[in-house]
């Protein structure tokens, strides 16, 4: 039999969590059927109100808004937005250790309610409009026992009571890859990413290294740590979604992501998060057919204007990048968006979730199209692609040289960032060279 759940949606705004609307999920057992959505009237007249979904939620005409149940377009059973702040596979997993319940066996409302306050972007669900925050600080300190506990939840074990620790760091993450949330000693958010237990590579370090190339490169990368934990390697990554900012400030949109530590007097603050597969509007099961084209498109729809060509032309880097890395992870999910304060408007998120996959093969493929040629990874199909960001072909020639300047040089940046030469080997097969991914006639056309 179906059940309607009524939940209630927070928006953090200016350093607090206000009501912002009710949400109501049909659902059967653990089968989502259906939602609604009804924006309360006092935060629709806010001028500071976050948009819950900027393709079904959208604040464009308030007016329209008053007392209005909305429903997900696409004949999707869940609103993106409110999608992207529940908890994914990783974060499944440890409430389902919590609760001691077989994989994927609780209702969505359930996995929602369970994932706590410190969860991804701007919005908290809670049980009623009456219900508090849920947040569970651990600190950075608590590393060895949170990736002891991450490694029973991998192994189906049960966590006992001196790990649990995970159930407050581990809750609201998405991934399939064991991670929990830490603060470190100026009260800054970090994801931790740990190794699996079986894995043969170091994907930490080496993940570590790749964004670290990348911001070499003039992508837009969060501040990145790497720390021994034991005999094992754990990556830190800062939490974009978060900033810090003195009491009624608002940086500018270049200050957004800065690596800086909190200064005495300034405050925690949230941005909204939607992922790629929310502002397409789309299921995961039809991310396979989608394309970098249509984040582009989806970056001039929904985007701040004063963004959308800087954006676009980051995102033509990033395509291009996972194509010299062979990160075929590169997924609807994996592709961000952020609100900015000072502009309220969406932009591009900071560059997350780049794994280079070795390989021996001379064809690749990423998991978005590419160009004309489809998923096929080669710099002659994403040249081709070039329009879709409104690039021209000497603009689009020189960010793939751009590129291409420093990860010719990946070895050489990898020992600089601390990566041993046994873990270079690793990686080794996962790096192309540009001969093997373009024709001449495209590299004549190089600066």
């Amino acid at each position: 039999m179906a059940i309607r759940n009524e939940l209630a949606v927070f928006a953090h705004l200016d350093g607090t969590f206000v009501p912002a609307g009710l949400l109501t999920l049909t659902e059967e057992n653990a089968s989502l059927l259906a939602s609604e959505f009804a924006y309360g009237q006092r935060y629709i007249e806010r001028t500071n109100a976050l948009e819950i979904d900027p393709v079904h939620l959208p604040l464009r005409d308030k007016e329209t808004l008053r007392g209005r149940k909305i429903f997900p377009e696409n004949a999707l059973p869940f609103f993106g937005g409110i999608r992207d702040a529940a908890p994914d596979a990783w974060g499944r997993r440890v409430i389902e250790a919590k609760l001691k319940v077989p994989a994927n066996s609780l209702p969505e409302s359930v996995y929602l309610l369970e994932a706590g306050s410190d969860r991804v972007g701007a919005l908290d669900v809670r049980p009623s409009l009456t219900s508090h925050e849920k947040q569970g600080h651990v600190p950075l300190s608590s590393l060895q026992n949170l990736l002891e506990a991450a490694e029973r939840i991998e192994e189906g074990l049960p966590v006992p009571v001196h790990l649990e620790a995970i159930f407050n760091g581990g809750t609201a993450l998405g991934g399939a890859r064991p991670k929990a949330v830490v603060r470190d000693e100026h009260d800054v958010l970090w994801l931790a990413k740990f190794p699996g237990k079986n894995e043969h590579l170091n994907v930490p370090q080496i993940e570590a290294a790749t964004l670290q190339l990348a911001k070499r490169c003039g992508m837009i990368v969060p501040d990145i740590k790497v720390c021994s934990v034991g005999h094992r390697q754990v990556m830190l990554i800062r939490r974009f979604d978060r900033y810090w900012a003195h009491p009624g400030v608002i940086p500018e949109s270049s200050e957004l992501f800065s690596d800086a530590p909190p200064v005495q007097g300034m405050q925690e603050r949230r941005l909204g998060f939607v992922s790629g597969l929310t502002l397409l509007a789309c299921d995961e099961t039809a991310a396979r057919e989608k394309s970098y084209g249509d984040l582009a498109h989806a970056i001039r729809r929904y985007c701040h204007p004063n963004l959308i060509r800087e954006n676009n032309k980051e995102l033509f880097m990033r395509m291009v990048y996972n194509i010299f890395v062979s990160n075929d992870d590169d997924h609807l999910r994996n592709h961000g968006f952020v609100w900015d304060p000072s502009l309220k408007g969406w932009r591009l998120s900071p560059l997350y979730d780049v794994m280079p996959r070795p390989s021996t093969a001379y064809e690749r493929f990423l998991f978005l199209g590419v160009g004309p040629y489809g998923r096929l990874a080669n710099l002659d199909n994403a040249m081709a692609a070039k329009e879709k960001f409104s690039l021209s072909e000497k603009d689009a020639a020189t960010l793939i040289a751009q590129v291409w300047k420093e990860v010719r040089e990946w070895k050489v940046h990898f020992e600089t960032f601390g990566v041993s030469a046994l873990i270079i080997e690793q990686a080794r097969t996962a790096f192309r060279h540009i001969d093997d991914i373009s024709t001449p006639p495209l590299r004549a056309k190089l600066p």
